[in-house]
């Protein structure tokens, strides 16, 4: 699960947020006054969400936004007539508004944080079972070619097809071919 940081002008505003969201299971990391202090907890989290105002001491929130890493979001609290002044990619919350607002935005952002890192997770396994799984593939085919008598596309066929039918991945399937080869 994500991390929160608050970082709002107020410090007493900070400690009602996170307060809030306490109460909804949803547990503040740090709260910050800069936005400096914000970038080096982010540096420490492997993602969540930033819920700020516009401005801070050191830099604007357009600016803070451009440093921040993908596996975090942006929450801006802001006045109506201050809308048109977000920062592009930056999720609002338009103040004032109801507690379930807050709330229910955090969950969304946490979720949709969770998601991407479980994605980029999953993109990293697939790739390094693609390499493994290649080579069982190919030494399989080789195997049908050298035995059977295949060409290459007829024994890559033939993976395929034993995989349909089995209802296993063609990587089990060739690594069955292998394995029945060896026992022989």
């Amino acid at each position: 699960m994500g991390s929160i940081i608050i970082a709002l002008p107020k410090l007493n505003d900070s400690k009602k947020i996170s307060d809030l969201l306490g109460r909804y299971g949803l547990e503040t990391f740090a709260i910050c006054s800069a936005a400096a202090t914000v970038l080096s907890n982010v540096n420490q989290l492997e993602s969540g969400v930033v819920i700020c105002g516009h401005t801070f001491p050191d830099m604007h929130s357009s600016e803070l936004i451009s440093y921040l890493p993908d596996n975090f979001a942006l929450l801006l609290m802001t006045k109506r007539e201050k809308l048109s002044r977000c920062p592009e990619g930056a999720f609002t919350v338009v103040m004032p508004c109801k507690p379930s607002d807050i709330v229910n935005t955090v969950n969304m952002l946490m979720e949709q944080q969770n998601r991407k890192i479980k994605k980029k997770i999953e993109e990293q396994k697939g790739r390094k079972r693609g390499e493994h799984g290649k080579n069982y593939v190919n030494n399989a085919k080789l195997l049908l070619m050298e035995r059977n008598n295949m060409t290459e596309p007829e024994a890559y066929h033939y993976i395929q097809k034993c995989s349909m039918d089995s209802g296993n991945t063609m990587v089990e399937t060739a690594q069955m071919i292998l394995y029945m080869a060896v026992a022989d």
